[in-house]
């Protein structure tokens, strides 16, 4: 991906984030209107049940990004028919209503956790041979409790350098169990993953979980099965049944913004004191981050909801400092943490350990560009990993992502207010949301330049 901004340096792959500080005292006769993207979890749900269905879907409002378009490369290279119209917004998918086209390929799935663990899953259970293989970052990532339940479901896994990660081959013989126990501790798609190809066995089909972690994300594949066809039971916390005989039913499918990507907007308007409105955002979204709006709101900001969207106003006294557990929505512990410095008190984040697992040790990345800005910052493994992070006045200095889009987006919040503020690899956007910097500086920056 290439990176277009008058505010990026190509020679030292920086982009300086404009400095707005406050816009306290301005008046807004409405919200600042914001859109964004699809949602990443959604779209990648959506295409895998689309293959798994009978006929032809058609998914709207898809997303296009790195994640997105190395699942639908994967998909179109185990030989299922698409048409792909980018402009629109569109995939139009065949499915084959639970069969793969292809008996074997080589898939590349780069960093996209979703095509990693759904795919794997999807493929472990289905009759062929496999060959799966990642970026380097997704080579780093768990693989393990997922390949462990496969084989004893009869998938022959054979690991090519680390057991337990990529790269591997997959030689699948179909189901040979009706009931698998999975650990969801390090990625609740571990849990999605099997769930999803459930339905593809004989028997009725049963997981025991161990863990919690996850569970929105676990509620969002849940609730996208059954509206493709396909419904789970859950006759107790940690147990999901899945009759047999059920099919996924191919269908036009509407794909909801991505509320995670909304969540930088909605944290810009606490640190600008400026109301903003990310248009068809709403709380009865499929997505579990529109929990991050409740956290908003008990530091301090009002929020409204509209036909249009979801609203965040400023906080009349400034943002107060908090004591809040994100294990349901810790893709956003890093936008709470950017803001954090300019709440009142202190602000401790908990049951976020699992996300030093992810596309980076998100909470070391946290603790060190905080620190690296000024801030005083925490860190420890009480509370299901816990970070607390002191008020404080962060001074100008340069953002390291580490290959992470979510350390780009949600440290760039911290620019907004304080002048100096660069990141570093911008471009590692594109893995979510990829015109993320175009559409803050047209839809927030040159508004608030007055």
């Amino acid at each position: 991906m290439k990176f277009h901004s008058v505010n990026y340096d190509p020679d030292t792959d920086l982009y300086h984030v404009p400095c707005l500080q406050e816009a306290s005292g301005a008046s807004f006769a409405s919200p600042l209107a914001v859109q964004v993207p699809g949602s990443k979890s959604i779209t990648n749900r959506a295409l895998l049940l689309a293959t798994l269905a009978e006929g032809t879907s058609v998914l709207k409002g898809a997303l296009f990004s790195d994640d997105s378009r190395h699942f639908l490369e994967c998909v179109q290279a185990l030989g299922f028919e698409t048409i792909v119209d980018e402009a629109a917004r569109t995939i139009t998918v065949t499915g084959h209503g639970g069969s793969v086209p292809r008996s074997e390929a080589s898939l590349y799935v780069g960093s996209a956790g979703t095509a990693a663990r759904f795919l794997t899953a999807y493929l472990g259970i289905s009759h062929g041979c496999y060959h799966m293989d990642a970026s380097e970052q997704m080579r780093r990532r768990p693989m393990s409790p997922l390949l462990t339940s496969l084989r004893e479901l009869g998938c022959e896994v054979q690991c090519l350098e680390q057991d337990g990660f990529f790269p591997f081959t997959l030689k699948s013989n179909g189901f040979a169990g009706d009931h698998i126990t999975i650990n969801i501790d390090k990625s609740s798609q571990f849990l999605s993953a099997l769930l999803i190809s459930s339905c593809l066995s004989e028997r009725p089909f049963s997981i025991h979980m161990e863990g919690s972690h996850g569970m929105a994300y676990i509620e969002m594949t849940r609730k996208m099965m059954a509206q493709f066809g396909v419904n789970v039971s859950v006759p107790a916390p940690d147990l999901f049944v899945t009759d047999a005989g059920q099919h996924y039913q191919s269908q036009e499918y509407r794909i909801e913004p991505d509320a995670s990507a909304a969540c930088y907007f909605y944290a810009a308007a606490a640190l600008l004191r400026v109301p903003v409105l990310v248009e068809h955002v709403h709380f009865d979204s499929l997505q579990g981050d529109v929990a991050f709006l409740h956290i908003l709101e008990q530091m301090g900001c009002p929020i409204r909801e509209t036909v249009e969207g979801i609203v965040v106003l400023p906080p009349p006294d400034g943002l107060r400092g908090i004591t809040v557990d994100m294990s349901a929505c810790s893709d956003q512990a890093i936008t709470l943490a950017a803001i954090a410095p300019f709440a009142d008190a202190p602000v401790i984040i908990k049951g976020i350990g699992h996300i030093r697992m992810q596309e980076s040790d998100r909470m070391q990345a946290i603790v060190n560009e905080l620190t690296s800005l000024g801030i005083r910052c925490e860190m420890d493994d009480t509370d299901g990993g816990k970070l607390t992070i002191y008020p404080g006045t962060p001074h100008s200095g340069i953002v390291n992502t580490y290959e992470d889009h979510r350390m780009a987006m949600g440290f760039s919040l911290i620019g907004l207010r304080v002048p100096g503020i660069a990141i570093r690899d911008p471009a590692c956007c594109g893995k979510t949301f990829e015109n993320y910097f175009q559409v803050l500086e047209e839809t927030i920056v040159k508004k608030l330049q007055i």
